[in-house]
């Protein structure tokens, strides 16, 4: 097992305290590094008056899927899907820069009746101090429903986070950064179903082809891929580049370009406004 620094096993401490002072709690679970280090954090502290609850929606890829199965399944995690319905939302459809919050509402609206029907004392989810700099509408959505923040309670930060998960021997510790497949459509392209599955294949693909980091951008016509810096040099081979296209072009789009900045965690909020970020 890794070791890992005594400030950082003194926040662990602090956070399954935490965790355990919260009462009979449910984990909004994702399968991505910082849920899944919370779910087991919880189900630690808490056992089994911690359930950890995975939205399923056109929105949530398979991948993720699988990968939260693996993780309750191999740490015994009390664990429940549930269906979330953001589709039949407008104002989720709309995909205005404000979209997250209205997917988090149907979110934590969701958990918040599962809460209340089963005699759950609160919500939580795994925001972390990385998670305060950029344009995340989310937030608001959380703080309005009362949803708990552990990771922010304990200042705990992705690197930290990650770096517990691997002491923990999570499986999650290494993933990629990740997000919902909406993230993936520029802010006033409609988000359908279609859509979502075109990124989902597209990106599959793209991880077929050995890359670890990557986002395909949905430009409409257009898909735009993200690879992580490093693996550019690799992606601009020529051989390479023919089957980047050939892999992402019969999912329906005419044109295939590279972004040559690479992957980075919110490019769609470049076109914001100065300003329109809180």
């Amino acid at each position: 097992m890794p070791s890992i620094p005594l400030e950082l096993q003194q926040k662990e401490v602090a956070l399954l305290e935490r965790l355990r002072s919260s009462g009979r709690l449910l984990v909004a679970f994702s399968g991505g590094v910082d849920s899944s280090y919370l779910a087991w954090a919880a189900a630690r502290a808490l056992g089994d008056d911690a359930l950890s609850v995975t939205a399923v929606s056109p929105s949530y890829p398979e991948s993720h899927r699988k990968v939260a199965e693996e993780v309750v399944e191999r740490f015994s995690i009390p664990h429940r899907f549930v269906d979330t319905h953001e589709m039949d939302r407008e104002d989720y459809r709309a995909n205005r820069p404000d979209r997250c919050y209205f997917c988090k509402t149907e979110l934590f609206e969701v958990l918040g009746r599962v809460c209340r029907d089963e005699g759950f004392a609160a919500v939580a989810y795994g925001v972390n101090t990385d998670d305060q700099g950029d344009w995340r509408p989310g937030h608001k959505a959380a703080e309005e429903h009362e949803v708990l923040s552990p990771f922010l309670d304990v200042s705990l930060s992705k690197e930290e986070i990650r770096s517990l998960s691997r002491a923990a021997g999570l499986p999650t510790a290494d993933l990629p950064a990740s997000a919902c497949l909406a993230s993936r459509l520029p802010y006033g392209t409609k988000v359908t179903p279609e859509r979502l599955k075109q990124v989902e294949e597209g990106e599959e693909r793209l991880r077929g082809l050995g890359f670890r980091q990557v986002r395909l951008r949905h430009h409409g016509a257009m898909a735009r891929v993200e690879i992580e810096p490093s693996e550019l040099p690799r992606a601009l081979e020529p051989t390479m580049a023919r089957a980047i296209v050939e892999a992402i072009k019969p999912l329906g789009f005419r044109f295939v370009s590279l972004d040559l900045e690479g992957y980075r965690t919110g490019a769609l909020n470049e076109v914001l406004p100065a300003g329109a970020r809180p």
